[in-house]
């Protein structure tokens, strides 16, 4: 029956580490990448706003190709002059048809007719401008997209951080609650022969109740960040991931001697939006101009359904000069004026406060650097401060408050230290963002 129950007992434990190993799944931070420019919900949507301005900008040909109709017309009429029209263009008038009686009231007749018919665009400044400010707009939408796919790149880096972060904390806190535990086992012994108080044990055991808390609340944080990379990543499971490398700090001296780019593709998309402004100011005051468009149609008419019995062809050009629209062309070029500037201004205010966020970058980044060193120096400082007290306190040398003390510094230091290598490391990578 023992053996029985012990096999059980191992089969459980067997299967169960068989479904915790399948829900977390080892993954690279290169692995994320190709994962999230394949699924990313992001830059697909961003790919979407590409098509749409490139579509965008293809409506503009019609600046300078023709606009060509069919049509299939059929009517049937008693009216004088629409009678004497019909006859006329299917090319069956005769003389008879010159009677007044028949010309005042004439016969039911059918007419039905078949136009193609062609619009050629020869000259149209504005739609010309109009063509470029499309042009300059589908640049900027492509040059934003490149921007957005950085700043999710960005986004993974930091999520996979947050990721590396939180697994080690809970190793940091799980060594924690081990030393939390061995030192309840010294103080229940101390307790049983006398030489501690009810007090202190109460105390050893609020601490270590603190630390399976964090612990907890740790853990939750891996699944959270997890869940997190996984919505980067555009999947829906319920596996929990894990980096495939621990959280280091890597210093990059060479990354202080960095400036930033006037090519970076926000700021180049800022200046196309410009451009894209300038030809529609341009396109408004071109509207002042005439326009030239060529025309023609080819005719064919019958009294039969889709016959082609009589057939005609007409050819003509047109100048045309809109010379006063009341004051709406006037207020259009106003308001595109106003809209260049604007733009103009903000072209430059985006710069301005680009290098502004860059320098601050760099500054936040040094003393991202200096405080790694100053952590980890803490984290040694505590390390040994909390070896020595837990030396005392198995003699019996060490009040219990004092090591509780010690003992939750260098928890908070070791968090501490993780922290601020995630800050440095993110820090940097923000950055070389910037530098992009």
């Amino acid at each position: 029956m023992q053996i029985k129950s012990s096999f059980i007992l191992l089969f459980f434990i067997f299967n169960l580490l068989i479904v915790n190993a399948q829900q977390e799944k080892i993954i690279s931070f290169d692995e994320v990448l190709n994962q999230v420019e394949k699924n990313n919900y992001t830059l697909k949507i961003s790919e979407q706003d590409n098509t749409v301005a490139k579509a965008d900008y293809n409506q503009t040909n019609s600046v300078f190709l023709p606009n060509i109709t069919v049509s299939h017309t059929g009517i049937t009429t008693t009216n004088p002059l629409m009678a004497f029209g019909s006859k006329l263009n299917q090319e069956i008038l005769t003389q008879a048809d010159f009677n007044p009686a028949l010309l005042n009231d004439p016969n039911e007749i059918k007419n039905f007719a078949t136009k193609i018919e062609i619009q050629q665009p020869i000259f149209n400044a504005d739609g010309i401008f109009m063509r470029k400010a499309a042009k300059s707009k589908m640049n900027a939408v492509e040059l934003q997209s490149s921007r957005t796919a950085d700043y999710v790149k960005l986004e993974v880096t930091k999520a996979y951080m947050q990721l590396q972060v939180a697994y080690k904390a809970v190793e940091v806190l799980e060594k924690a609650k081990e030393a939390a535990l061995e030192n309840k086992k010294i103080a229940d012994n101390n307790f049983k022969q006398g030489y501690m108080q009810k007090a202190d044990i109460l105390s050893v055991e609020v601490h270590l109740t603190e630390v399976e808390n964090q612990l907890l609340t740790t853990k939750s944080n891996v699944k959270n960040a997890s869940d997190y990379l996984l919505f980067l990543m555009g999947e829906n499971n319920e596996a929990t991931l894990k980096p495939s490398t621990n959280l280091e700090a890597l210093i990059n001296l060479s990354i202080y001697d960095e400036q930033l780019s006037v090519n970076r593709a926000d700021i180049e998309a800022m200046q196309k939006s410009t451009e894209a402004y300038t030809n529609m100011h341009k396109a408004n005051k071109m509207s002042y101009l005439p326009r030239l468009n060529a025309f023609g149609s080819y005719e064919m008419y019958d009294d039969q359904l889709f016959g082609t019995d009589a057939k005609g062809y007409l050819v003509g050009a047109q100048l045309s000069w809109n010379v006063f629209e009341g004051f709406k062309r006037i207020g259009k070029t106003q308001k595109s004026k106003a809209e260049l500037d604007k733009a103009e201004l903000s072209l430059d205010q985006y710069k301005n406060k680009s290098q502004l966020e860059f320098n601050k970058a760099k500054r936040d980044l040094k003393d991202a650097e200096n405080k790694l060193k100053l952590t980890s120096l803490a984290v040694e400082q505590s390390n040994e401060a909390l070896r020595i007290r837990t030396n005392r306190f198995e003699q019996g040398l060490e009040k219990t408050s004092d090591l509780l003390i010690s003992e939750t510094q260098y928890l908070q230091k070791q968090l501490e230290y993780l922290q601020t290598v995630f800050n440095y490391n993110y820090t940097k990578a923000y950055v070389a963002f910037l530098t992009k």
